[in-house]
């Protein structure tokens, strides 16, 4: 009983004296001052950074109910910042590795993060969800043997929607006159990309000839390596649920039933290179989440564990970063957004009663204050 009257009395005082919103717009702006409070991004830049994935669908949602877009600064976050910051870019890309429990937060870490990236500058290399290749049930999918690898098979619809994704983020650094292509690319008999041909060029030819998506990526990660070791561009690569492409089985299946280990898929191959750290002038942030493979293999959200030995020892070394559950100051700050959006009603004694039942855990405090 006084726990819990002392914590009401916490939220009452904390919600009175703090404000848990902040002006500043920019992340690279973002400091231990600001942790807690939510920030609200613009509609062009969520439109042009978010609008061909990488928010989770409950999140999308409750923007729209909020008609706005607002992203809690948390320390994850400051964290990797603050070491990209103090990086020595002529080194080996460093790999940093979020993770924490179901609903913790890691997603809208890794777009905080993009957003950061966005404005330093980089070329943002993203895949907002690993599974949705690997593990979507393929009714409609459509898979081809690669003409190019043997053994492979190509999602040339993935891909073609993949390059549309990063074409929107990266739309002003395409323009750049200096990322051009080190040789020429032949796709046929009568087609082919010329050396010194820019960049946005390739990119183009994979959106217009989808039969040969997947081998422009390729190509591109192949390009990005060498322009960002150049010095010509820095790269932020970003992928969610990286441990997705080491869980063994899929849900793709060939024409004659066989099923498609991940190892077999070229995006897969292509986007392990990219997260290979042999080449510099960049950074790889990636997430291992329990929700990127089944049921039956969530016992832990560790990353040793999720991402197998393969995924372990292709990452080893990186930095690994945990996203847990919110803080008091967190808690109070995200239910007086809340009351604030009217997404939270009631008495005081509610949040007490919520703060309890969720354990702080983003994803389950949001989900418990939605409308049934």
């Amino acid at each position: 009983m006084m726990l819990s009257r002392n914590w009401r009395h916490l939220c009452r005082r904390y919600s009175q004296a703090v404000n848990f919103r902040t002006s500043e717009a920019s992340p690279s702006q973002h400091n231990d001052n600001q942790i807690g409070m939510f920030y609200t991004l613009k509609p062009e830049v969520v439109k042009q950074l978010f609008g061909q994935g990488g928010f989770p669908k409950s999140f999308q949602k409750q923007n729209k109910t909020f008609t706005e877009t607002c992203i809690m600064v948390r320390q994850p976050a400051l964290d990797i910042m603050e070491c990209i910051k103090a990086t020595d870019f002529d080194k080996p890309v460093i790999r940093y590795v979020l993770y924490g429990e179901k609903g913790s937060g890691k997603s809208l870490t890794m777009a905080h993060l993009l957003h950061y990236a966005h404005t330093e500058g980089y070329l943002i290399v993203h895949v907002p969800w690993v599974s949705e290749w690997l593990r979507r049930i393929p009714r409609h999918k459509e898979m081809a043997n690669s003409t190019t690898r043997e053994g492979f098979v190509d999602l040339p619809l993935d891909a073609a929607a993949w390059l549309l994704h990063f074409k929107s983020q990266n739309q002003a650094l395409l323009k750049n006159k200096d990322l051009v292509l080190s040789k020429e690319y032949v796709w046929s008999k009568r087609e082919n990309t010329e050396a010194g041909a820019p960049l946005s060029q390739l990119v183009e030819h994979g959106i217009n000839r989808v039969k040969y998506a997947c081998d422009v990526i390729d190509a591109l990660v192949h390009e990005i390596k060498l322009l960002s070791s150049s010095k010509r561009c820095k790269t932020f690569v970003a992928v969610d649920g990286f441990n997705g492409f080491f869980y063994p089985l899929t849900r793709l299946r060939t024409p004659s039933k066989r099923e498609v280990k991940p190892e077999e898929v070229t995006l897969a191959a292509s986007f392990l290179e990219l997260t290979s750290n042999d080449w510099s002038n960049g950074v790889v942030v990636v997430t291992a989440d329990q929700l990127a493979v089944p049921d039956d293999h969530q016992e832990s959200y560790l990353p040793k564990y999720l991402l197998y030995k393969k995924g372990f020892e292709h990452l080893d070394p990186f930095i690994p970063v945990e996203v847990g559950r919110y803080t008091e100051k967190e808690y109070i700050s995200c239910a007086s957004y809340y009351r604030d959006r009217l997404w939270l009603r009631g008495p005081e004694e509610v949040e007490t009663e919520l703060k309890f039942v969720s354990a702080g855990n983003p994803y389950r405090f949001m989900e418990l204050c939605a409308p049934l």
